[in-house]
């Protein structure tokens, strides 16, 4: 009995040990991209490739998913503001909630889970094949060219797919209403309008450059820092969805404590 308690007691410690060690490296890695973003020179490029790739090649995915967020966001409200009289109410709860807190979410993680994990995979193989062994052997810096250009066009993608996943969204959920009853475009577009506030739009805008770096971050560390063999390409990948995924939670939790605080 004292063996198993001391043996997960060692294996607790362990993982503590782990995990302090990955923070660490972490804030180092972070640090070391504030470091390289403004030293000259600037691989634009790479940076304008990136946007591209994380940005235009998105756009199918988050249509769809914006979309359907919108229809099925209406549909759902629907049966219940429907007993309380208040269906008049739903286009301004839907735009509310698309921009507060659901688009920005949702588009966040899907693409956690396609942008990250292809940076994740993207880098570890590199670093497996020892394609950054020789960038540096060329002369070239392989963290600017390769890690900067990524984090920085996450950053400015990503608020740009989830605005542009709140207009979808909002589409969405007018083709949502018109199934059971018909309301002009004018109409459901103004009622959404004159129920979003500044301060429904800021605080949920400046939460997306968070998701945008982190989400581009924890991608490039992981990617950058694969072991070798071609087994740590796909724990790579795996490990920058999981870890951007839950990174995302917590940044959005911290988020709403400090909109409900200051605003």
């Amino acid at each position: 009995m004292n063996n198993i308690v001391t043996t997960k007691k060692e294996n607790i410690t362990i993982y503590l040990k782990e995990t302090f060690n990955d923070v660490g490296k972490v804030t180092m890695f972070a640090a070391r991209f504030f470091k390289e973003v403004v030293k000259p020179p600037y691989e634009m490029k790479e940076f304008i490739k990136q946007c591209y790739v994380i940005g235009y090649k998105s756009l199918p995915l988050v249509t769809i998913t914006g979309f359907i967020m919108g229809l099925v966001l209406t549909l759902q409200s629907r049966p219940t503001l429907a007993k309380f009289g208040a269906e008049s109410w739903l286009p301004s709860m839907v735009a509310l909630s698309l921009i507060r807190e659901i688009a920005p979410v949702i588009t966040a993680l899907i693409c956690a889970g396609k942008v990250s994990s292809g940076i994740g995979a993207e880098l570890g193989s590199m670093k497996v094949t020892e394609q950054i062994d020789a960038m540096e052997v060329s002369a070239i810096n392989p963290f600017k060219y390769l890690v900067v250009t990524r984090i920085l066009a996450t950053t400015f993608m990503i608020p740009l797919l989830v605005i542009y996943a709140d207009g979808v969204g909002v589409l969405g959920g007018y083709v949502g209403i018109n199934i059971h009853s018909e309301v002009g475009l004018y109409r459901y577009l103004a009622q959404v309008l004159e129920s979003i506030a500044f301060l429904d739009i800021f605080p949920a805008t400046i939460k997306t450059f968070f998701f945008g770096f982190f989400i581009g971050m924890i991608g490039c560390y992981k990617g950058f820092n694969a072991a070798n063999g071609t087994e740590s390409v796909g724990k790579a990948a795996n490990s920058a969805v999981v870890t951007a995924s839950l990174t995302i939670f917590i940044i959005d939790m911290l988020a709403v404590q400090i909109t409900d605080l200051f605003f």
